[in-house]
């Protein structure tokens, strides 16, 4: 008889699966209009800058330029409490780290006296956001929103569709195999029990 294999067949499987987990959800403007967070959130509101709350105002304050310059900035929405961890990089997306800069379209200190514009493109909820704010460099609080990333959503809606069809062929291809093992089991214990049939009388 075949060894056993049904466990590995589908640890083989899962592990698969479970390592590609969908980014998005398959309907994300629908998602991003009926949500109550994102309407919420998507409405222009008042907005903190939360980083090293026990520090001196005057430290704080030179510590969020300095982050933003990096490139990123803990940010909270103050109507609902939401926290964010925001990346202020161009082409957020991208493997590599050249790609990754903090450009004048996402950290902008110049657009306006003693504020600066800040842009952040991430997926929240299953949902591709484009997140665009300013803060007061001195009270370090200012307004911002979530507007839903039209161009980024239409890219990762892309692969979902493709990350689905690559699911459905491995689930395939796995039902395959575990056909071909029981065909081959069910094979292997009929000619057996065929075997055990005819064998000759003992003398």
């Amino acid at each position: 008889m075949l060894p056993f294999e049904p466990n590995t067949l589908c640890s083989k499987a899962g592990s698969n699966f479970l390592s590609k987990m969908p980014r998005v959800v398959s309907n994300q403007r629908h998602k991003f209009e009926n949500d109550e967070l994102f309407r919420k959130l998507s409405r222009e509101c008042e907005i903190k800058y939360t980083g090293f709350r026990d520090r001196p105002v005057e430290e704080r304050q030179l510590r969020f330029q300095t982050e933003c310059r990096e490139g990123h900035a803990d940010i909270a929405f103050v109507p609902t409490g939401t926290n964010l961890h925001l990346n202020f990089l161009s082409n957020p997306w991208s493997d590599k780290a050249e790609d990754r800069v903090a450009t004048q379209d996402y950290v902008d200190f110049d657009r306006e006296s003693g504020k600066v514009h800040l842009k952040s493109q991430f997926i929240m909820n299953g949902v591709c956001v484009v997140w665009r704010g300013w803060i007061d460099l001195n009270r370090l609080d200012g307004v911002g929103c979530l507007e839903f990333d039209v161009e980024r959503a239409e890219v990762e809606d892309t692969l979902l569709r493709e990350q689905i069809d690559q699911y459905n062929r491995q689930l395939r291809d796995f039902e395959d195999r575990q056909r071909q093992y029981h065909e081959e089991q069910e094979r292997r214990a009929e000619a057996e029990a065929e075997g055990s049939m005819y064998m000759p009388p003992e003398k």
